[in-house]
């Protein structure tokens, strides 16, 4: 029984909860977390998860039935664990362009003390069930991206203006960890030194006047975003 093909059940994951399991299904994500990072998530099977982790097939499927369930929890947690750094930079005081820099620099510092985690998330490919509109993937996801278009909403009264700067500044901060994460030996001119010149453009450009900006009314609470309000629109 592998778990490449096999549907998940309605909330994303099949799991089967008993004494002590917490620990172990935390184990067990954080070591599938890192053998799909490293080989892929169709190439890697239950089979091969549970002797990582040291445990019988068995004893595997007591908590996931599928590496394809893993691979979609290993993603929500992911999600989750991300929003919550960015909600928490988002929340300090200060103006929305001062909150978006120390969130962008929380986001790049996430990616790169959780390499194995990001990659699962937003850089490789999941079981074709996973990846619909009605996702548990993209509905964490989401979750995670309304901090970064909740502070762009405080900006901007356009919303097609806000949703664009938004995601132009999310593609922004994935392209710059996603090479760091696939070129580690590239020869980067000063990690650091990059890190902190790539979010200061990154915030000059999301807030520059090139659009109408609010004038007034009470900022927008960041964290809401609606599927249906910010689907992707073409010219």
């Amino acid at each position: 029984m592998d778990g490449n093909v096999k549907p998940c059940e309605a909330d994303g994951v099949t799991t089967r909860t008993g004494k002590g399991s917490g620990q172990r299904r935390e184990q067990i994500l954080s070591v599938a977390a890192r053998l799909f990072a490293e080989n892929g998530i169709p190439n890697v099977s239950t089979r091969r998860i549970a002797e990582a982790v040291g445990i019988s097939q068995p004893s595997l499927y007591a908590h996931f039935q599928t590496s394809g369930d893993i691979a979609i929890e290993v993603c929500r947690r992911g999600f989750d664990r991300l929003h919550a750094r960015l909600a928490a930079a988002a929340a300090r005081p200060g103006d929305a362009a001062s909150r978006l820099q120390r969130m962008n620099a929380e986001y790049v510092a996430f990616a790169l003390e959780h390499p194995a985690e990001y990659k699962v998330a937003l850089m490789l490919d999941l079981p074709p069930y996973a990846s619909g509109p009605d996702s548990p993937v993209l509905a964490a996801g989401l979750k995670a991206f309304s901090v970064i278009q909740g502070l762009f909403d405080e900006t901007y009264a356009n919303p097609r203006e806000s949703a664009l700067r938004a995601q132009s500044a999310w593609a922004a901060l994935h392209g710059l960890v996603a090479l760091m994460l696939a070129r580690p030996a590239f020869p980067w001119a000063g990690r650091t030194a990059l890190i902190k010149r790539h979010i200061e453009a990154i915030g000059r450009e999301a807030h520059s006047p090139q659009a109408t900006p609010k004038k007034s009314g009470r900022a927008q609470t960041p964290g809401r975003y609606s599927k249906s309000a910010r689907r992707p629109q073409t010219e």
